[in-house]
């Protein structure tokens, strides 16, 4: 079963799986929030809007990890942040996301809502499903592709998903986070804007 007869099967999986992680993992995200409350202090929360499945906009939901303000993201980072970061554990209040129908286990990043017009219509198609927590880009380099790598993936990756699929990039998922690989661009704290293509 793949594509489009798949999405239902889908979605009953993404609830059930981000059900019982969230449940499961509730201890170490308390654990994260007292510490984000007692070294940057108020909110805990991150939140931003994003496109999502038709570039429908919703507000995804994080740990923070950067301190408030207008320098740099360089300046802005934690200790605590990178750690978070380089573990994913910022990722985990996002299962919320998951349980809304928001967003997929499995599926391209959703990145910014400035990003949108900046796409060529092929790149655009990454938004025929619902993004995702992890992603075949995610486990193909992570930060480390270009954004034509990336966004290549990602229309594999709606082409091509299916429940094997799905498997196979949630059994990858792991090593780069073990690693800790991939997690910026090389000279950056996280990844340079996407400004489109020049030609």
């Amino acid at each position: 079963m793949s594509g489009c007869a798949y999405d239902p099967l889908k979605r009953a999986i993404d609830l059930i799986g981000a059900a019982a992680i969230f449940a499961a993992t509730l201890p170490i995200q308390a654990v994260i929030a007292a510490l984000i409350r007692i070294r940057l202090g108020s909110p805990i929360l991150f939140r931003q809007d994003r496109p999502g499945k038709d570039g429908k906009i919703f507000t995804v939901v994080k740990f923070r990890t950067m301190r408030t303000g207008d320098a740099s993201d360089a300046d802005r980072m934690t200790d605590l942040g990178h750690r978070l970061r380089s573990l994913s554990l910022d990722e985990l209040p996002t299962l919320i996301n998951v349980i809304r129908g928001d967003m997929s286990l499995v599926g391209p990043r959703p990145l910014l809502v400035a990003y949108l017009e900046r796409y060529t219509p092929e790149q655009a198609r990454r938004h025929e499903v619902r993004p995702g927590i992890t992603g075949l880009a995610q486990v193909s380099g992570r930060n480390k592709l270009t954004w034509d790598e990336r966004f290549t993936l990602d229309i594999q990756y709606v082409d091509s998903r299916s429940l094997r699929f799905d498997l196979r990039v949630m059994a990858r998922t792991l090593a780069p986070v073990i690693k800790r690989d991939g997690i910026a661009e090389e000279g950056s704290t996280t990844m340079s804007p996407f400004w489109g293509n020049s030609s």
